[in-house]
């Protein structure tokens, strides 16, 4: 290589590391400050409280096949899956991330509001379509006494990374599931 190759391509690449240290600086030539401590934990509660209310949603769509299959227990069904239509309520408040539109500290509504009000929000990660519900009535609350179970599952073993307010939350919505998994197998037999 003949030393203007070698000038040139040393050229290149002190143009190109400038252009690149260039566009890593904030327009006022100072370095953002890395997020604190209280905003990283804040985030990470957010993202854990979204996969918890996410896993509700999934349990809350699994009641709704099963009463749209079976309408008949839509007695027994329907008190149950109020209560979980109200545990993934609680569990997804402040599951924005801060600075946000829907956190504490912004003025736009959460997304929950949002699409309340008839407006358009970011959309929520999609649960995988339910599996199909079997026609034996007695078949599907099995079944859905095994979801109730595999969430309150779930939820229990991500008491392990939720701060102390969200654990005691997570608990009780783990409890109240394994009540519901009781009361459609082994409560229907007494």
């Amino acid at each position: 290589m003949t030393g203007i190759g070698r000038r040139a391509l040393l050229a290149a690449g002190a143009a190109g590391g400038a252009v690149a240290l260039a566009g890593c600086s904030s327009p006022g030539g100072t370095r953002p400050e890395p997020p604190s401590a209280a905003e990283r934990a804040a985030r990470a509660e957010a993202v854990l409280r979204a996969r918890s209310a996410a896993t509700g949603r999934t349990l809350l769509a699994r009641y709704d096949a099963v009463l749209a299959a079976h309408p008949a227990l839509g007695g027994r069904l329907a008190p149950l899956r109020a209560s979980v239509a109200a545990h993934v309520a609680a569990l997804g408040e402040g599951a924005t991330t801060p600075g946000t539109p829907g956190s504490p500290g912004s003025a736009s509504p959460a997304p929950s509001a949002t699409r309340a009000a008839g407006t358009t929000a970011p959309a929520a990660p999609r649960s995988p379509a339910p599996a199909p519900v079997p026609a034996d009535p007695a078949a599907a609350l099995t079944e859905l006494a095994a979801a109730e179970r595999a969430t309150a599952d779930t939820h229990t073993a991500t008491l392990r990374t939720a701060p102390p307010e969200y654990a005691r939350l997570l608990a009780s919505v783990a409890a109240a599931g394994a009540a519901h998994a009781y009361l459609l197998t082994e409560g229907a037999r007494g």
